[in-house]
């Protein structure tokens, strides 16, 4: 059997398939975060790949060294759901391009809860919010990440139960 699809729609397919492939990244790397998945966190990386949290009081690094950092320190925050929305992506964006890169700036809210609070309650008493930076590469194994930069814009914490005295 014979393709007759014109160019144009194989294009159009190609890409309408390297964007939901590239979703797919932005949707498995909240997901091994929230879920404490530091294996499959690493696995989403290229070689080569890192990440940057320093806006978030975090650390810069290669994929193994923030995969480490992220391990100890989420233990703070047992409970945790990345909501990653707003989702711009462009292909083609990196220097020296060939076709197999694209940028994803998507923006997030993270309630988290902090460990040993009240664990009872199902409201976070830590919540943030801001940009991810994404930018990744076709890999033979498929889109991976290159680099992850994290742009928190604000952070709230829960009252103390300490109100101000009334004026």
């Amino acid at each position: 059997m014979t393709n007759t699809w014109p160019m144009t729609q194989r294009v159009e397919l190609a890409t309408v398939m390297d964007r939901l492939a590239v979703d797919g990244m932005v949707t498995e790397y909240a997901v091994a975060v929230d879920d404490g998945d530091w294996e499959a966190y690493r696995g989403l990386f290229a070689p080569g790949g890192r990440a940057d949290y320093r806006s978030a009081g975090g650390i810069e690094g290669d994929a193994g060294q923030i995969a480490d950092w992220l391990a100890r320190t989420m233990r703070l925050f047992p409970m945790r759901q990345h909501l990653i929305v707003n989702r711009r992506v462009r292909f083609g964006l990196l220097e020296q391009d060939t076709g197999d890169t694209a940028r994803v700036q998507a923006d997030y809210i993270n309630p988290m809860r902090f460990a040993g609070q009240d664990e009872g309650s199902t409201e976070p008493d830590f919540v943030c919010g801001g940009r991810y930076d994404f930018a990744l590469l076709r890999t033979d194994d498929g889109w991976r990440l290159r680099e992850v930069v994290v742009r928190e814009k604000w952070r709230r914490t829960a009252p103390t139960g300490k109100e101000p005295a009334a004026r």
